[in-house]
């Protein structure tokens, strides 16, 4: 369900179905001229005309049947994805034409939009428009009661109403007038009750024609294994590289130097032993160093309290060395697999890390949850917002990192603030919880 549905209560849901399905019902119309569109450049193909048009006239009927499956994932719960499968990389001149061309004539998804906006105007009038109709018709009863049916009626029309004739003894017979209007009470009120049922046969229908086939959700899986497997290796080179840089400048730069200190020291330690006590307080603070450097490096790459306690715990010590105020509040009944923990530890750490110097908060929140079969965690500011995805990497490689799980990011960050950081990794809850002693 979309959380605009969740949020309505029943009685609201039920007084605006039929308007929402009525407006299906309309868009379907514009839909209807770009498949008239759409068929006559298929009947040109035979020509060079045809295959240049189509590529064009296939996009257009996408991107109107695309805002077809936004109203419907919002208006009736069932959320649509694109079908289609991948198309081949641009190119110039007649063979990249052509190889676009027998992409797009050979994706299953571009027959069945076409199968959707010559047979949709007939499929949501008796589902999605149905109930608007009998709502149109109850109210048609009022009026043929309260004036139209005798207007009607003398000058020679239709004075029926389903199977009562308004016009005979009209004003003689009240009863009359009582079942007409009964009538169309009743019209109106099956309308309103049939509205969320019918909304979600449409619903139904939509997901099964406008939504993916096996073959192409099999092949857009594959593309986006393809993708999260290349960022997977991209970020497993530039960690790899970051450890190298961080050992050659740090520890590394520091053992070699102490190396050249003991070897000066053991030719001072006949002739001026106290310059060698010296060189040996700075090699043992040398070696204090470099220990710590390693214990960092080591930390940035799996956190001990990562692994001992883990993700919840291992965000709460990341908390108490925040700049910000962080409160964490999380209760998982058990751990998720290392590499989850691993992945929601680390982009928790960079968001915390965004908001201390972008954000211009003084508080943060971060919440986990195990909801679903999905690792949820919620990352909460209380800063001047007006984030985005689009003008920072900070959370694209976020979102890449997770993408490698299968996981997803959500971003609400109005100017103003607040700004709301939503991850959500799929995982099991298998190793047990381990409980502070």
């Amino acid at each position: 369900m979309s959380g605009q549905l969740v949020s309505e209560n029943p009685w609201q849901r039920r007084l605006r179905t039929p308007w929402r399905g009525l407006g299906l019902w309309f868009l379907g119309i514009p839909a209807t001229f770009v498949g008239l569109w759409f068929i006559t450049v298929v009947s040109m193909v035979t020509s060079f005309v045809g295959i240049l048009l189509f590529p064009s006239a296939t996009m257009l009927l996408r991107r109107r049947l695309d805002r077809y499956r936004e109203k419907i994932g919002r208006w009736t719960g069932h959320r649509i994805e694109r079908p289609y499968l991948p198309q081949p990389d641009h190119e110039p001149g007649f063979q990249g034409v052509m190889r676009r061309f027998i992409a797009l004539i050979c994706d299953p998804a571009t027959w069945r939009d076409y199968l959707w906006v010559v047979a949709d105007p007939f499929v949501a009038l008796f589902t999605a428009a149905l109930p608007s109709v009998l709502i149109g018709y109850g109210v048609w009863g009022y009026l043929l009661a309260g004036f139209a049916g005798k207007l009607i009626g003398d000058h020679g029309g239709n004075d029926w109403y389903a199977y009562i004739h308004v016009h005979h003894g009209y004003g003689d017979d009240p009863a009359q007038l009582v079942l007409t209007a009964a009538t169309g009470t009743l019209f109106i009120a099956a309308g309103f009750l049939i509205g969320p049922k019918m909304l979600d046969v449409y619903g139904r229908w939509g997901q099964a024609i406008l939504g993916p086939t096996e073959k192409s959700r099999l092949a857009l899986r594959v593309r986006h294994l393809t993708e999260t497997r290349s960022d997977a290796v991209d970020a497993s080179a530039a960690e790899l590289r970051r450890i190298e840089r961080d050992l050659h400048d740090g520890a590394q730069a520091r053992l070699v130097a102490m190396g050249m200190t003991l070897g000066a020291i053991e030719h001072l330690l006949d002739r001026d032993p106290e310059k060698a006590r010296l060189l040996l307080a700075q090699t043992r603070e040398s070696s204090a160093q470099a220990l710590h450097e390693l214990r960092d490096l080591v930390r940035g790459i799996h956190p001990p309290v990562l692994a001992d306690r883990g993700v919840v715990d291992a965000v709460k010590a990341l908390a108490l060395d925040h700049p910000l105020k962080t409160e964490v509040t999380g209760d998982l009944p058990a751990r998720p697999e290392p590499p989850v923990e691993s992945a929601a530890y680390f982009a928790v750490s960079e968001i915390l890390t965004n908001a201390a110097k972008h954000s211009g908060a003084s508080r943060v929140w971060v919440d986990l949850r195990h909801e679903r079969g999905m690792l949820r965690v919620t990352v909460t500011d209380d800063g001047h917002g007006g984030a985005s995805l689009e003008n920072g990497t900070g959370l694209r490689g976020i979102e890449r990192r997770i993408g490698t799980f299968d996981g997803v990011l959500a971003l609400n960050s109005p100017v103003g603030g607040p700004t709301i950081v939503t991850l959500e990794l799929p995982c099991a809850l298998s190793s047990p919880k381990t409980s502070p002693s």
